[in-house]
C-alpha cells in the first residue's frame, strides 16, 4: 500500500474567471491509481480549473496540495518532477527534431548547464516508441501532422516522468486508434502508481476509462465521485444542456443524444 500522501488534493477550492465561479467549495483527493476525468460544456472552465490544479494560476479561495504540500512549499522547480501538464496547444518557437522536442521533458532533472545524456535519450526514445513515433525521431517538428504533433507532446510529457499527469484534451487531433492507445497508456500508468486527471469531451470514453468524474455545470456547481455514480442521464443532460439517454452494451453503458 502506498503510504505517501495523495498525488493531488483540493480543499474547499473556489476557482473564478473574472466574477464567474468555475467551481465552488471543491473537495477531492486524487490517489495513486486514480484516473479523474473533468467533464462539462464549452466555457464551463475546465481548462481554467486544470491550470489551477497545476499551480499555474491562483485560486479565489481554498488550497491545492501537490503530494501533500501547497505548490509554494516545494523547492523552486521541484514541482515539475512531480506534476506534468499537457496543455491544449503546443507552439513551436524554434525548429527542432522530434527527438530534441521529446527531450524537453528531461529539463526538470538537469542542472542549469547540463546536457542530456545517454540515459535521457533512452527515456525519450522509449516514450516516442510508446506513442508510435520512433521512426520519426529525426524529422523536423513542423513537418508533422496535427495528430503526430499531439502524440509528440504526449511523448514529451511521458519523458518528464511525473507522479501526477494533468492532461487538457489529450485526444485532440487523434484518430480513434490513437485515442484508445493514448487512454490505454495512461490507464497503465495509473495502474503503475501515477495519478491522472484529464479534460475530455467524449462521455463514452470517459465512462470506459475514468475511475472518477468531476462534472462542472458551467455555473459554479459541480458533482464529483466514482464514474458510475456521476455519469447518469439526468446529471449529464443538465450539465450539457441536451437530453441524453443510456444504452446498455454488454459491460458498458453508452450515452447518446435523446
Amino acid at each position: 500500500m502506498d503510504a505517501r500522501p495523495p498525488v493531488l488534493a483540493a480543499e474547499r477550492l473556489t476557482v473564478q474567471v473574472g466574477r464567474r465561479d468555475v467551481c465552488r467549495e471543491l473537495d477531492f483527493t486524487l490517489q495513486a491509481g486514480d484516473t479523474l476525468v473533468i467533464l462539462g460544456r464549452n466555457g464551463a472552465g475546465k481548462t481554467t480549473l486544470l491550470h489551477t490544479l497545476a499551480g499555474l494560476r491562483d485560486a479565489a479561495r481554498g488550497a491545492v496540495l501537490l503530494s501533500g504540500q501547497p505548490y509554494a512549499a516545494w523547492p523552486r522547480g521541484h514541482e515539475a518532477c512531480l506534476r506534468g501538464l499537457l496543455a491544449q496547444s503546443q507552439p513551436d518557437f524554434f525548429s527542432a527534431t522530434v527527438l530534441e522536442t521529446a527531450l524537453v521533458g528531461r529539463h526538470p532533472y538537469l542542472g542549469r548547464w547540463d546536457w542530456e545524456g545517454p540515459d535521457d535519450e533512452a527515456i525519450a526514445l522509449a516514450a516516442l516508441a510508446q506513442m508510435g513515433l520512433e521512426s520519426l525521431a529525426t524529422r523536423q517538428v513542423p513537418t508533422l501532422s496535427g495528430g503526430e504533433r499531439q502524440r509528440l507532446s504526449i511523448a514529451a510529457l511521458l519523458v518528464q516522468q511525473p507522479r501526477l499527469y494533468l492532461l487538457d484534451e489529450p485526444l485532440a487531433h487523434l484518430d480513434l486508434h490513437h485515442q484508445v492507445a493514448v487512454l490505454d497508456h495512461f490507464r497503465s500508468l495509473a495502474a503503475s502508481g501515477a495519478g491522472v486527471a484529464m479534460v475530455l469531451h467524449d462521455i463514452n470514453l470517459t465512462a470506459r476509462y475514468a475511475s472518477h468524474v468531476l462534472l462542472l455545470d458551467g455555473e459554479g456547481g459541480h458533482v464529483i465521485g466514482p464514474a458510475a455514480e456521476v455519469l447518469t442521464t439526468a446529471r449529464l443532460s443538465a450539465a450539457f444542456g441536451h437530453p441524453l439517454r443510456a444504452i446498455a452494451d454488454g459491460e458498458h453503458t453508452l450515452f447518446v443524444p435523446a
